[in-house]
């Protein structure tokens, strides 16, 4: 059989669903062609391959690429200033009240071009590509207004010709009311829903719509139109839901079908079994959790109790979540959550790629995927949640060519 590329002495957690644990194969082989893995399994099993190049991996650990599910890396400014004022107690939503945190981050973003707004995003994006990143969400919401919601979805978008990864973008302008919306939340929401959701669909800019379901943010009344409008439109949704309160949104997301829904610190048990039945994934946002000093986690013992599938993501933005590491939202999510670590690997590959809608392309090491994988220097996988500041990455392989190595 012909390929393009074979890894070979590897230990392979494949994290493919109809095997125990992370499915790891020790003594494993992955073999390519035309980006897409072609076979993915123990070498003894291996079919005859014929290839020009063959990587001896040593023994290194192999997983899918990582997948950051939850991000709003295009933006403008910073909120460095608002950091302080939670240091001397100020809390997140007092902030909000005042007129910072999102709205800051709008005049910011309405203040930069589509080009300013791609430099800024690129450190960002290569923190989390150099830790095995191959696919990251991205989503607007900083704009609030039809041209600025565009200007970001074209800058997250165009992030991938100049950079080898995968971009999801989503809408997002039911993140925050404008200024100039004057408090009609009823208003706005028409015109979210009217006016700036069809042109976006039809420029073809946004996979998903996207809603912050919350007291300081849209009710659920708000949401149910929205989602119903993204209904229409043929476009999937999640939701930015109980991460301060419960007003059900872990119930409205599964309610509608939706991809996911994101934070849930609130979630109570109905909701938890309503994301379950509807096969809506819970993004646990650990890095939010941690810089917002949130007290109440995410029920996980009712997640696992009624099956729900769990993701993680850093959630990265300027005010409540200024991370860029997946590897320690891992580490987070296994100390502040009590996540085991099949459960934080599963979060940022597989689950992560459920949450977007793409795990028949990401997400798992098999025969038909792209071949997106992470290459690193461990012998056991905990050793990816258990340490900080550590960055084993040995190699990064996107769509089967080698984009990180040493």
């Amino acid at each position: 059989m012909r390929c393009d590329r074979i890894w070979r002495n590897a230990t392979l957690a494949t994290l493919a669903p109809d095997q125990a644990g992370l499915g790891v194969v020790e003594f494993g082989l992955i073999a390519a062609r035309d980006g897409r893995i072609i076979y993915a399994g123990p070498l003894a099993a291996a079919p005859p391959l014929d290839a020009p190049e063959i990587i001896d991996c040593e023994g290194r650990l192999i997983t899918p690429g990582l997948i950051d599910c939850h991000t709003h890396l295009v933006y403008g400014g910073d909120r460095a200033d608002e950091f302080e004022q939670r240091l001397e107690g100020v809390s997140y939503q007092e902030i909000a009240r005042a007129g910072g945190g999102i709205l800051a981050t709008v005049a910011a973003t309405r203040a930069a071009d589509e080009q300013q707004l791609v430099a800024a995003a690129l450190p960002r994006l290569d923190a989390l590509l150099a830790e095995g990143v191959t696919t990251i969400e991205i989503k607007s919401g900083y704009g609030l207004v039809l041209d600025v919601e565009m200007r970001q979805l074209r800058a997250a978008r165009a992030l991938m010709q100049h950079r080898s990864v995968r971009v999801a973008t989503t809408y997002l302008a039911a993140h925050a009311l404008p200024i100039e919306a004057g408090g009609d939340h009823d208003a706005y929401m028409t015109a979210v829903c009217e006016t700036m959701l069809p042109a976006i669909q039809q420029a073809g800019l946004a996979d998903a719509v996207d809603g912050f379901c919350e007291a300081i943010a849209f009710s659920t009344a708000s949401i149910t139109r929205l989602f119903a409008a993204a209904r229409r439109h043929r476009l999937p949704v999640k939701l930015h839901a109980d991460q301060f309160s419960n007003l059900g949104g872990a119930a409205l997301a599964a309610r509608f079908g939706a991809l996911s829904a994101d934070h849930l610190e609130y979630t109570d048990d109905d909701g938890a079994r309503a994301l379950a039945q509807a096969g809506t994934v819970a993004v646990l946002l650990p890095g939010a959790f941690y810089c917002t000093r949130e007290r109440q986690r995410p029920p996980i013992d009712a997640f696992r109790r009624s099956g729900t599938k769990m993701a993680l993501a850093t959630d990265c933005n300027p005010g409540s979540s200024p991370l860029t590491s997946l590897l320690l939202t891992m580490n987070l999510g296994a100390t502040l959550f009590g996540l085991t670590v099949p459960e934080c690997l599963a979060g940022v590959t597989r689950e992560a790629a459920r949450a977007l809608g793409k795990l028949d392309a990401i997400g798992t090491i098999e025969a038909g995927k792209y071949c997106d994988l992470a290459i690193w220097n461990v012998q056991r996988p905990a050793e990816l949640v258990y340490r900080m500041g550590f960055n084993p990455l040995h190699a990064r392989i996107w769509g089967g060519q080698c984009e990180t190595s040493r």
